[in-house]
């Protein structure tokens, strides 16, 4: 028997006895479990960590895992992973690599890191990649919008995720004087650095690139610890080490304030969170963005998260808690909030629940309805929105807003038009100063309804957890 027939059997005979007395359901290996290369289920098809899929998926009755030749766990960024890069893309959404991996945004499940950049895994088996950042200096052309990726001593060079030509090359080709097998990088432009630069992590080494002149320049970042992996978010500096992250100035390497601080409470979406976590702080100063926002008729903000909500009183006290406490109905993960008449209309997927806002919020009786016995279009909504004193609901899907008469009987869904500025609106709500509109991590000011539909050029953008919610870091 050939030894390519013998290992496949030997991995088939292994899976099957993990499905019988190998390891228990819903088993999970610890932080920072090493795993050999492994497959992730394609954008849209993802299965909880710890699922295993029945014989007859993939070829040969095998697991997808073992049909593609790899045969790794599917990591869970919620059980505190150890990042080896991190990058943000050319639409601004960060990119987490784990081994074989990737995490897109701040929420989902990992994919296989070949699904986004196959080129990876056809010029070195893609077992993790060392280092990734975004080159984004205007004055660079030739570099302007690129993704580099660093693995061992090679570096691919990507535009518009198409590797570009003659890549992958030696590190010390295209960035001379800069070691291989590196820790982390991160692109640091002027002025936040005195030139253009990308800064380079390897052990207690530091290095400055000037992306203009090739000169790289060592440094030593003492109250810095060693990074795992670095990016660049908001103009903001963060050194990722373990599960930790640390905020430094890219000039001297300072950290300032009380770091380290725990990523997953400011860059994941997760259910539950470390006992000692600080729900305010993390998440008024959360960058994962907002699911639905509104506020009630005395002035206090409803912000939604994932599992949690912010609730901010008209004399800027905050206090957070669970979805599940508050809005037990619910459970978690609303789609679209807006407020009426002292009642908070909440949206979630198909149905749509009702709450009489008080001490507890109370749940009308004879909710959830159907969205579209109750609002007239089908869900699921992305955001909607009630400007005061008005009694029309208004509705977005993707990039068209409706407007529902709330006093009509039955209620219907009408005057459809396109929003010119934004694809997608994560959150949205209305008051006496007019409308916000939040997209990812920023919001944006329109004085009417009016102007926010009609509008053809952004109005300043606004930094949520800053401008909104008072985070100082």
């Amino acid at each position: 028997m050939k030894l390519s027939c013998i290992l496949l059997l030997s991995l088939a005979l292994g899976w099957a006895h993990s499905q019988g007395q190998g390891h228990p359901p819903g088993h999970a290996h610890p932080p920072g479990h090493a795993h050999p290369p492994g497959h992730a289920h394609p954008p849209g098809h993802e299965h909880p960590p710890g699922h295993v899929l029945p014989p007859g998926h993939g070829k040969q009755g095998l697991p997808p895992e073992f049909a593609h030749g790899h045969a790794s766990h599917v990591p869970d960024r919620c059980k505190g992973l150890e990042m080896d890069a991190v990058a943000v893309n050319e639409e601004g959404i960060p990119y987490f690599f784990k081994g074989d991996h990737l995490f897109k945004g701040f929420h989902g499940h990992a994919e296989l890191s070949n699904e986004s950049f196959a080129e990876l895994d056809d010029h070195h088996h893609l077992g993790h990649v060392d280092a990734a950042f975004r080159m984004h200096f205007e004055d660079s052309p030739n570099e302007h919008d690129r993704m580099f990726f660093f693995l061992d001593h090679k570096v691919f060079s990507y535009y518009k995720h198409k590797l570009e030509d003659g890549y992958p090359k030696d590190i010390s080709e295209v960035f001379p004087g800069i070691p291989d097998h590196l820790d982390a990088a991160v692109e640091c432009p002027k002025p936040e650095c005195d030139e253009d630069s990308v800064i380079f992590f390897k052990g207690d080494d530091i290095y400055h690139y000037n992306v203009r002149t090739k000169a790289v320049e060592e440094k030593e970042f003492k109250s810095m610890p060693n990074c795992t992996s670095a990016f660049r978010f908001m103009e903001h500096y963060y050194c990722f080490h373990g599960h930790m992250f640390s905020k430094f100035d890219p000039k001297t390497g300072d950290v300032h304030g009380k770091y380290p601080k725990e990523a997953r409470d400011y860059f994941m979406r997760c259910s539950k969170f470390s006992d000692d976590s600080d729900h305010v702080e993390r998440e008024r100063c959360s960058r994962v963005h907002l699911d639905a926002i509104t506020s009630d008729d005395a002035g206090n903000i409803y912000a939604f998260r994932g599992h949690h909500f912010l609730r901010k009183f008209e004399n800027d006290t905050l206090v957070s808690d669970t979805i599940e406490n508050d809005f037990k109905e619910l459970h978690s993960e609303v789609d679209a909030v807006f407020s009426y008449e002292n009642h908070l209309y909440m949206i979630k997927d198909d149905h749509l629940f009702v709450y009489r806002v008080g001490e507890p919020h109370t749940h009308l009786d004879g909710y959830p309805k159907p969205v579209k016995e109750e609002l007239g279009i089908e869900g699921p909504i992305d955001a909607a929105f009630v400007c005061e004193d008005h009694h029309i609901a208004h509705i977005i899907q993707g990039n068209h807003i409706y407007d529902v008469e709330l006093k009509a009987t039955p209620r219907t869904a009408g005057n459809k038009r396109p929003i010119a500025l934004f694809k997608k609106v994560d959150a949205a709500m209305c008051g006496p100063g007019g409308v916000k509109v939040f997209v990812g991590n920023h919001y944006y000011h329109f004085n009417s309804t009016m102007l926010f539909v009609a509008g053809r050029a952004l109005p300043e953008q606004h930094k949520v957890s800053l401008e909104l919610f008072g985070c100082d870091h």
